[in-house]
């Protein structure tokens, strides 16, 4: 067995729902995502990477037929590489770079490129087919953009509550006040602006041909609690849950090259995969889900939760990113210092690799050694891997 790295990593900006880049394809996003990661390592030859794997949740319109191959295709690249798409829903490109790593210390590949993208303004409606032919009554088109659709009806009732219901539930269970959601939100919005300013998402983020966006479109800048405290709850009367301290629609693409040590690509490291977990449990409480996957990938590191110097958990909903922080009994400060999806948005397949990214710079910035990227899943999943900084100063 070898070891796995991250050796770059570059995304889209992410746009609002029907935003900036509501004219762009999701395999187009892809395609840029890819294109740019590839610009960071120099010395690679396309022609010798493994494998392509790329997540992807929706698949249900343009991005379907296997979108990572498409963006092989679309970015120029040799014929000869393949790609696959997998869909673990919000988890996928986090997935993705679990996968790519594994090829690389199995010794299948050396070079293994990670990613994912989601379009969900262009997400399709879809019909139903008809179980036989010309059906006398209406027929309602479905959404495809977030959520259950044409569930199964054997599906416990429980199950299949909306997100938001689901994370009220959370806050309910777990008595998080909606001050302390807005003041996270808040915090969100002010640490991505910060972020932006002080150049930190330069080098990670590649413009998209064609359009006016340079950073981050869902970021509010000088939003603060107080504002955020007069918003109405979004999912009961009474609740706490709101849509500014909920992760917002978007579209965006993000990629990862992971590669051995003899990758051969141009640069050095950034970070060495150390630690993997996946969880499950009961659908509608996936909001807590990232908690033990991280807690397996912290012990699969061979490290306990006072060496990490810096975490990276995806913000659905502010309920459950405190709840997950609240459970692993960290300083709340080393999580989503440079911002997270709650203002710099939750594009569902580019997310994952979004966060493992963003971990690595921000290890490299920082000195510290160990990181956790953590990522909550509808239908009652976690995922969470661990970075080991290749040039640790403390």
């Amino acid at each position: 067995m070898t070891d796995a790295y991250v050796y770059a990593a570059a995304r889209t900006p992410f746009g609002r729902f029907n935003g900036a880049l509501a004219g762009v394809r999701p395999d187009d996003l892809a395609a840029t995502a890819l294109s740019g990661v590839l610009a960071k390592t120099p010395d690679l030859d396309p022609a010798s990477i493994g494998d392509v794997v790329w997540g992807n949740a929706n698949g249900a319109g343009e991005d379907n037929r296997n979108v990572g191959r498409m963006a092989v295709l679309l970015a120029g690249l040799p014929t000869s590489v393949p790609a696959t798409t997998v869909n673990r829903l919000c988890g996928s490109s986090l997935d993705a770079a679990m996968m790519a790593s594994r090829t690389v210390e199995s010794g299948d590949a050396d070079v293994v490129i990670a990613g994912g993208v989601e379009s969900m303004t262009r997400a399709p409606w879809v019909l139903p087919k008809p179980s036989r032919a010309f059906p006398a009554g209406n027929v309602e088109a479905v959404s495809t953009t977030l959520g259950w659709r044409l569930v199964n009806q054997q599906m416990p009732k429980e199950w299949t509550i909306s997100l938001g219901e689901c994370n009220e539930q959370l806050a309910e269970e777990l008595s998080i006040s909606r001050d302390r959601q807005d003041a996270f939100a808040a915090r969100s919005h002010e640490l991505s602006a910060a972020a932006w300013d002080a150049g930190f998402y330069d080098d990670l983020v590649v413009a998209v041909p064609g359009v006016e966006l340079e950073r981050d479109e869902s970021i509010r800048v000088g939003t603060t609690a107080e504002k955020l405290a007069g918003l109405k709850p979004a999912f009961r009367p009474d609740g706490s849950i709101t849509a500014g301290n909920a992760s917002p629609l978007n579209d965006g693409a993000s990629a990862l090259v992971m590669g051995s040590e003899k990758a051969g690509v141009g640069v050095d490291p950034l970070a060495r995969v150390a630690g993997r977990g996946a969880t499950a449990l009961d659908p509608q409480r996936f909001g807590f889900a990232p908690v033990e996957a991280a807690n397996q990938a912290v012990a699969r590191a061979g490290i306990s939760w006072s060496d990490v110097g810096a975490v990276e958990l995806n913000e659905a909903f502010a309920v459950q990113s405190l709840a997950c922080v609240d459970a692993w009994k960290i300083d709340p400060e080393i999580v989503n210092a440079k911002g997270g999806a709650i203002a710099i948005g939750h594009p569902l397949g580019a997310s994952g690799a979004r966060v493992l990214g963003t971990l690595a710079h921000r290890l490299r910035e920082s000195g510290d050694r160990w990181g956790v990227a953590a990522i909550c899943i509808g239908v009652g999943q976690g995922l969470a891997v661990v970075l080991e900084n290749s040039g640790a100063t403390r």
